[in-house]
């Protein structure tokens, strides 16, 4: 019994895995048959569409072709017209000359010959006798000249209108060769031949006109001297001089003024010192540095003559006018000024300005520096040049020069970007422009001005290079432009 049953699943299974796979198998006949159906439609849709694209091609094509013949046809109709046309026309121009030749005289040597009696020419008081046989030529021509006019086909009304045209202009040169038959060979050659030569020799269509001479200005040397650039001002927002990375720190300005004192030395030398010796940074020493330095210079009597102990120092003249320039232009702006910035330090340079008895600004030039309208490089140029020479004098700043510097260029005045010095240390610039005058040395200490107030234009009666140059009217006063 047990090995009947187990026969028995087994044929189970192998039924169960039988019907399954003959199951699939249908399924699998189902899906083919479809697909197959499917094509097979697909297919008769192509054919039935196929003949539909063929036939409409073909109209198409008809069409075009039946459009070309049209477009054909109606071209060689418009060329017909205008044929007919030209030949109309060339008819009425042949008739036209044959007449004129005609009415002509046939001896020309003979007309030639024969003189012209004034006598024998009809006048206003003339019979008629004489007035009609002077108008037959003309009728006769006339009689000659409608048959040809006549005989023109009239194919269109621009046809009419060219007959009608010729018959006139042929009217008028018939009567003309009535009246000068005599004359008209010899004058008719004659003319031929001057419109010959006239043509020859006729004067050009555009004729060269002569040049002007161009007018010669006065030069300038702003824009004509050699090695000088000229400066077009451009009304512009300049930064401040000094960037932030350039001002001194507060702990090194502190440390600064704390061992400069200690040693009996201006702080604003010890400081120069250091930038002239190409220190640029924040904090340009060390706290060992600036008291070694501090106590070399007060070794070598900084507090009684500044100048030989820069020059004791380091041993160059240039050296040493170079410290001393910025040694005056840090007194001039402050200690404040170099770590804060000189546009922080503007409203408080320009009260020291109008109140310092050193510096003299004429009314409307004080009245600028009120109004906050000058840039902070020319405040700092007049307080340093009365640090340099003691005292300055300011002839313009904005109020009261001229907009144009020159034709077509603004003035830097205009901007607050320049100023003009009439006088230092109470002598004038007029008269005082000769080499080692007062004028010389404050161009000099100008140029030593560091690169963030270096001027683009220093203008006077000398020229020592770099932005500075000479102008003739500028005999009076010194012009500093940036």
């Amino acid at each position: 019994m047990p090995q009947r049953t187990h026969r028995f699943g087994k044929s189970l299974t192998k039924l169960f895995f039988l019907a399954a796979a003959l199951s699939l198998l249908s399924a699998v006949v189902r899906r083919e048959r479809r697909q197959l159906l499917l094509t097979a439609r697909a297919r008769k849709r192509q054919v039935r569409v196929g003949p539909r694209r063929i036939a409409a091609s073909l109209v198409f094509a008809t069409l075009f072709f039946a459009g070309a013949a049209l477009s054909a046809g109606a071209g060689n109709g418009v060329v017909q017209l205008l044929d007919g046309e030209s030949a109309a026309t060339a008819e009425a121009t042949t008739s036209t000359d044959t007449t004129t030749d005609e009415s002509l005289p046939a001896d020309p040597a003979a007309s030639e010959a024969a003189p012209v009696d004034p006598a024998a020419q009809p006048t206003d008081e003339a019979p008629a006798g004489g007035g009609a046989a002077s108008e037959a030529p003309a009728e006769s021509g006339q009689a000659e000249q409608q048959p040809a006019a006549s005989a023109l086909p009239a194919e269109s009304s621009v046809t009419a209108a060219v007959q009608a045209k010729v018959k006139q202009r042929a009217h008028g040169l018939v009567s003309n060769a009535g009246q000068n038959s005599a004359l008209a060979p010899a004058q008719d050659q004659k003319h031929h031949g001057d419109r010959s030569d006239s043509f020859h020799r006729a004067p050009p269509m555009l004729q060269s006109q002569p040049q002007v001479a161009r007018q010669r200005f006065a030069r300038e040397p702003e824009a004509d001297e050699p090695g000088v650039a000229a400066t077009i001002w451009l009304h512009r927002a300049l930064p401040d001089p000094t960037p932030p990375s350039r001002r001194l720190t507060p702990a090194f300005a502190r440390r600064l003024t704390h061992v400069s004192a200690r040693n009996h030395v201006d702080w604003a030398l010890t400081l120069a010192v250091l930038r002239a010796s190409g220190e640029r940074g924040a904090a340009p020493a060390s706290s060992a540095r600036l008291k070694f330095l501090a106590k070399r210079l007060a070794s070598l009597r900084a507090q009684r003559n500044a100048w030989s102990s820069v020059l004791a120092l380091e041993g160059r003249t240039t050296f040493a006018d170079r410290t001393i320039a910025l040694q005056n232009l840090y007194h001039a702006l402050g200690l404040k000024a170099l770590v804060r910035g000189y546009e922080w330090a503007k409203p408080s340079l320009s009260k020291r300005i109008l109140n310092d008895s050193r510096i003299s600004i004429y009314p409307g030039g004080r009245s600028d520096i009120q109004a906050g309208r000058v840039n902070v490089r020319i405040l700092a140029l007049i307080a340093y040049l009365a640090e340099a020479h003691g005292q300055v004098t300011v002839s313009c700043l904005i109020s009261g020069h001229r907009l144009y510097a020159r034709p077509g260029v603004v003035s830097a005045h205009i901007y607050g970007l320049a100023a003009d010095i009439s006088a230092l240390d109470g002598t004038s610039i007029f008269g005082h422009q000769q080499p080692g005058s007062v004028t010389e040395r404050a161009v000099r200490n100008i140029l030593l001005l560091p690169a963030e107030l270096q001027p683009r234009q220093v203008i006077s009666l000398i020229g020592m290079g770099g932005p500075s140059f000479p102008l003739a009217n500028h005999d009076d006063h010194i012009h500093v432009g940036y």
